[in-house]
């Protein structure tokens, strides 16, 4: 039982930050952080230890997140009144998008176009972006390389930005 309080005050905290990256819904995330510890100590025994606990945790969460809106039977959506006023944080030194977020409606507009990409463009995006992670904790969380999370993120960006350019024309 020690090992189970400790393993939710060591994660919940990241479980639940990555949960709001992907849902922007607090109540949902906070519901969804409970589902997601909740599996983990139902299926303990199939952790390997080949991953760190925290990226088998995520991949716990995105699931019940995907069974939540399969019972929903609805999108992903992104919720403004969750986010910070100052805009988003893009990351890297690139300043054509970053300037554009300087403001509310700018912030808005990226969100927007934010919320038509394809997948996986979206989640690596908003992982990056909202939930603050490394490429490396991406590319552990979706199973993928710290590189594939990397030239996706760098497409992601490209495709915003194309699309902002577009709109601003």
């Amino acid at each position: 039982m020690k090992e189970i309080q400790d393993m939710y005050s060591e994660n919940a905290n990241y479980v639940m930050k990555f949960l709001m990256a992907l849902t922007s819904n607090e109540a949902l995330s906070e519901e969804l952080t409970q589902e997601t510890f909740y599996q983990a100590v139902k299926s303990i025994d199939k952790f390997k230890g080949d991953c760190k606990i925290s990226v088998w945790l995520c991949q716990i969460a995105k699931h019940c997140y995907y069974n939540h809106l399969r019972k929903q039977k609805k999108t992903p959506s992104c919720s403004l009144d969750k986010l910070s006023d100052d805009g988003v944080q893009l990351k890297d030194n690139n300043s054509s998008v970053t300037d554009k977020v300087s403001d509310r409606e700018s912030y808005v507009e990226v969100l927007k176009v934010v919320r038509q990409l394809e997948e996986p463009y979206k989640e690596i995006f908003n992982l990056r972006s909202f939930a603050e992670l490394s490429f490396k904790e991406i590319g552990d969380i979706l199973g993928k390389s710290e590189n594939y999370a990397r030239v996706t993120y760098y497409r992601a960006r490209q495709k915003i930005r194309e699309k902002l350019e577009e709109e601003t024309l």
